[in-house]
């Protein structure tokens, strides 16, 4: 029972820690944070398991933590609110070509990161041709051109 108990703190502090750090994490991994990744999951792996490396306490905290993650999803399908809360909501950046200079603070992103999806995406060389930019609970940045005539 003691390692259900430590993988459940070890899920839900790295999930929050995971959303408090901003979803730039997710869209765009740079060598400092494969680094962290690794020594998390190292440490991690360590706090979870204790002193008992045994078969059957690493298939439990496997249970543990995949019934918890399952369970997680289905609570997110009922009640929308709690779902906003665990994965965020989409954060727009960029309306009809002007910057939202809050949101990019708040979201750890600069001018540069929309332009490069901007170009990529949509071969954008503006911030005047694009009408939104938004950041999305999954990490990347979606770009809505602007119609032209």
């Amino acid at each position: 029972m003691d390692a259900v108990i430590r993988g459940l703190a070890i899920y839900f502090t790295l999930l929050a820690i995971i959303r408090l750090s901003g979803r730039r994490t997710l869209a765009q991994m740079t060598p400092f944070d494969l680094v962290i990744v690794l020594v998390i999951s190292e440490t991690t792996q360590q706090a979870m398991l204790g002193d008992d490396f045994s078969i059957t306490n690493a298939v439990l905290l496997i249970l543990t933590l995949f019934t918890t993650d399952i369970a997680l999803s289905y609570v997110k399908r009922w009640s929308p609110k709690t779902g906003h809360i665990i994965d965020g909501v989409p954060t727009v950046l960029v309306t009809n070509g002007v910057y939202d200079e809050r949101a990019l603070r708040g979201c750890r992103l600069d001018k540069d990161d929309v332009m490069e999806a901007a170009r990529v995406q949509e071969g954008i060389e503006s911030v005047r041709d694009v009408k939104f930019a938004i950041l999305e609970v999954s990490g990347a940045i979606s770009i809505v051109p602007k119609k032209t005539d």
